[in-house]
């Protein structure tokens, strides 16, 4: 039987923007073929319109009230999910406007990695949507894959190899895990259907063995992307050795997409569970806070300072995503902590992509510039670069009035509601500890000498990308109450 036209529509709509998304990476491909090297900056913007484009269709759906499950109820499309995509919407188009130069400095301008970009945008969005186990799953690989031939996309490159190499093979055994856990779910429930897993926990026995075990499978695979302690090994290595570019990305896109399924998975699926998940959540983000700033002290490479810097930003995540499961018998302090990791999820994007965006600044040719003493000085030798990177260290840190205040703000008050007040006590502290050094960065660049003349690799693509995440970050911290409105409003259909 043959697909009318309107028929095909219908089919189309609910993933129209997930088509977009990958007919645009498709085209880059093609396209790549057609031009030379020097005009390879070509498929970085029609990339970026692809995105603009995306997010317009999404907006559209958005607007025309299209939501409900699709696909055999394998697909969802809500404002929960749609509020995810308009976040990964924006660390990739943000990550496209800082690789441009960057790659055609380091001579790797291939049109792959603007394909390879969307693809992983794609399985994000796949994920954020996912109603099934299964489809969960395909996005994540596809995000995944991508994401692993990116990290060593600088193949003559030793330390982007050993990147590639280290994330591919944990990645693989996170996943086996993953899978495991699903089968351990499918085999208790017959299904593989977030909403079947639901209604079968809800009127099964919770002290079985089996339902913990698979629980507890779940959460390392999932720890492990959004780079949790104990299942961190992998990050200091990957974003120092990854283009600069890619790891301000994956430091982004990824973990966010990494809370999305968090979110969805245990405050409905696994609902029922939310005993057991808040006392492993809360450990979890006891553990990570404290690991991910401890370590970030004694750091040297500022790629290393912010990888550790990401451990500890998701320990904060999880504190809300902990207070989120602790209120689960009461819906206001439910969502109200939901709502707290979306909106700090989508801060630490903006300000992360930030903080990397100056770091490629630093990039010359030949020479790394990713030491912090590669930055004494700059506050005398570049006021606009060092104002830019004093405001993205002080979000980073949560000071007011920047976003990251109020991020952490939100996070530690949803705790305090739940009845984890020893958790934001602790999460107060461990961001205390976080001031020395972010706060260093800023000290090296403001009252240090330059060692040398510091000339800084700028064009109109990552001026912009600095523009909008500096301007995002100030808007936030001064306006936030909208946006956590809309966050507040988008989970309240998911739990």
């Amino acid at each position: 039987m043959s697909i009318l036209p309107q028929q095909f529509t219908q089919f189309i709509l609910p993933i129209y923007p997930e088509a977009v998304v990958i007919t645009v990476a498709l085209m880059v491909l093609i396209l790549d073929f057609f031009l030379d090297r020097d005009s390879k900056s070509l498929l970085g913007w029609f990339s970026l319109a692809g995105i603009v484009i995306a997010a317009f269709a999404t907006f559209r759906l958005m607007g025309a009230g299209v939501s409900g499950t699709f696909f055999s109820g394998t697909f969802n499309l809500d404002p929960f999910s749609i509020f995810f995509k308009f976040v990964f919407f924006l660390a990739c188009g943000l990550g496209i406007l800082v690789s441009i130069n960057y790659l055609k400095s380091q001579n790797i301008h291939r049109g792959e990695y603007y394909a390879l970009m969307l693809f992983a945008t794609s399985g994000m969005m796949l994920m954020a949507s996912a109603a099934d186990l299964i489809t969960l799953y395909l996005g994540l690989e596809l995000m995944a894959m991508s994401i692993y031939i990116l990290a060593g996309f600088m193949r003559h490159d030793n330390r982007s190899n050993e990147a590639a190499i280290k994330y591919l093979l944990l990645g693989a055994f996170s996943s086996g895990i993953m899978l495991y856990g699903m089968s351990l779910l499918y085999g208790l429930t017959g299904t593989t259907n977030l909403a079947g897993i639901l209604a079968f926990l809800r009127a099964a026995d919770l002290n079985n063995p089996v339902i913990f075990l698979a629980m507890i499978m779940l959460v390392v695979s999932f720890g492990f992307k959004v780079a949790a302690v104990p299942f961190h090994m992998w990050v200091p290595d990957v974003y120092e050795g990854a283009p600069t570019p890619v790891t301000a990305f994956m430091s982004a896109g990824p973990k966010v997409a990494g809370f999305a399924v968090l979110l969805r998975v245990f405050l409905y699926s696994l609902e029922p569970l939310h005993a057991h998940s808040t006392a492993i959540l809360s450990g979890l983000a006891l553990l990570t806070m404290a690991v991910g700033n401890v370590m970030a002290l004694s750091q040297t490479n500022i790629k290393r300072m912010l990888a550790y810097s990401s451990i500890a930003h998701a320990g904060y995540a999880l504190v809300g995503l902990a207070a989120a499961s602790a209120g689960a018998g009461g819906p206001i302090g439910s969502a109200d902590g939901a709502a707290s990791v979306m909106l700090y999820v989508l801060i630490y994007a903006l300000m992360n992509m930030g903080a990397f965006g100056v770091v490629i600044m630093l990039r010359k040719a030949g020479e790394r510039g990713e030491e912090i003493t590669d930055f004494a000085g700059l506050g005398k030798t570049n006021k606009t670069a060092a104002f830019l990177m004093l405001i993205f260290m002080f979000s980073l840190t949560g000071i007011p009035p920047t976003a990251g205040f109020i991020g952490k703000f939100y996070i530690f008050k949803s705790a305090v509601q739940s009845g984890l007040l020893w958790l934001a006590v602790a999460g107060v502290i461990f961001s205390s500890i976080s001031a020395y050094f972010y706060l260093r960065v800023i000290m090296v660049m403001y009252m240090k000498e330059p060692k040398e003349s510091i000339e800084l690799t700028t064009s109109p693509s990552l001026a912009l990308a600095l523009a909008v995440s500096v301007t995002a970050v100030i808007y936030i911290g001064i306006l936030p109450s909208n946006l956590l409105d809309y966050a507040r409003a988008s989970i309240v259909g998911v739990m």
